[in-house]
């Protein structure tokens, strides 16, 4: 871990060097570090990189404000994984092509939605959350229904692994569409609003723009309410694809059964947590809790290992971890510099979609070294189960 402590509260990487930083993250750090609400340190996980105000892979903890921009647009992007009972000895690449094509057909990627609604069932009730009369869940809810259960893009994906327990495992990441999107834009919005209206412009001009938690303000408890939603609407999402994901896997393996409890993570949140004796808001924007014991995922890129977890509950990260590899390269940067075949190549033996120039935003070499990433957290996680990519699906 380094520390740099010139600012007005110290910063805390974890990083071996500071060079492994890229430059506009680290000036976004030292923003976060000198806003007058932030409480005690900022914590950057070891997978950080550039991201809109904040940093991705940062952690930030606030007395009495939230920060909507600290927790970003893509509320409540998350993992879950499944072991299964197949032994990987089983798991042949022809099986796997199978299962990840049979799930393809059920499950909408990139920008493509579902034709009908999905049934309200798997919608989280919206009576439930204290949402404020003229509400972004609302006004959305019918839409919302079509996007539900599908993957997105970017660098969203579903992920075939063969585990070192001897088995094969499933594994998403997804977030809360289009829904997620319009509730961060509008509170983000609203906060630099207020703020302008107090004439207070150095939070927004770094697109750091704060709400007050203060009774007398209803915006804060108007996001919250629609922030907890999208959060339970991404996972609920995440859930249904798991189901259809299963579904395809039984279809190419009868008697498959699924021992464990599904994990999930979200890493796009602020949380009210006790930390260093105070109540605190801990945003964590591409960053996971890492509570003791508290199981987690860590996934690398689609051409390397990802990690299942259990947490250490390291105080000096607000008891979070990296959410995962991290990239090194902007998209553009992937898709002008990268080679095709050459990365194509670092694929060979995984099922996968990436088979152009556009899909580079993707390819390994894009990410950071997973094992560097995991080398640099051993005080915040322990590895339970490494697992081998056999096939992926991005949108």
């Amino acid at each position: 871990m380094i520390v740099l402590d010139k600012y007005r509260i110290p910063i805390k990487l974890w990083f071996k060097d500071i060079n492994d930083l890229e430059h506009g993250a680290l000036e976004q750090a030292i923003n976060l570090a000198n806003m007058p609400y932030a409480f005690k340190h900022i914590a950057i996980m070891p997978d950080s990189h550039e991201g809109y105000g904040m940093p991705i892979g940062g952690v930030l903890a606030t007395e009495n404000v939230i920060v909507p921009n600290a927790v970003g647009v893509d509320i409540g992007c998350g993992m879950n994984a499944v072991k299964t009972s197949i032994p990987v000895e089983d798991m042949t690449y022809s099986k796997v092509k199978e299962v990840m094509e049979r799930a393809a057909r059920k499950i909408p990627v990139g920008m493509n939605k579902h034709q009908e609604k999905v049934e309200k069932v798997w919608m989280p009730d919206p009576t439930t959350y204290h949402l404020p009369v003229k509400s972004i869940v609302k006004d959305n809810y019918e839409s919302a229904r079509y996007q539900l259960g599908t993957l997105g893009g970017g660098n969203h994906f579903i992920e075939m692994q063969a585990g070192s327990d001897g088995f094969v495992w499933l594994m998403l990441h997804s977030g809360s569409r289009r829904l997620g999107l319009d509730i961060g834009t509008f509170y983000n919005n609203q906060a630099k609003a207020m703020n302008a209206k107090w004439f207070n412009t150095a939070a927004s001009n770094v697109d750091l723009a704060f709400l007050p938690v203060d009774e007398t303000e209803q915006v804060y408890m108007n996001y919250l309410a629609e922030m907890n939603y999208a959060m339970d609407y991404a996972f609920h999402s995440r859930k249904k694809m798991m189901v259809e994901l299963q579904h395809a896997v039984n279809q190419v393996f009868p008697n498959v059964e699924f021992p464990d409890e599904m994990i999930n993570i979200s890493h796009n949140f602020a949380s009210l947590e006790k930390h260093f004796g105070k109540k605190v808001w801990v945003h964590r924007k591409g960053a996971v809790q890492a509570m003791e014991n508290q199981l987690g995922i860590i996934p690398g890129s689609q051409g390397t290992a990802s990690y299942i977890t259990r947490g250490k509950g390291n105080r000096e990260s607000f008891m979070s971890s990296s959410h995962g590899a991290g990239r090194v390269m902007s998209r553009k940067k992937a898709r002008n510099e990268l080679n095709l075949q050459s990365e194509m190549s670092k694929m060979e033996g995984i099922y996968n979609n990436m088979t152009t120039q556009a899909s580079l935003d993707e390819a390994p070499s894009a990410y950071k070294n997973i094992d560097e990433v995991m080398d640099n957290q051993k005080d915040l996680v322990d590895i339970m189960v490494k697992l081998r990519p056999l096939g992926n699906l991005k949108g």
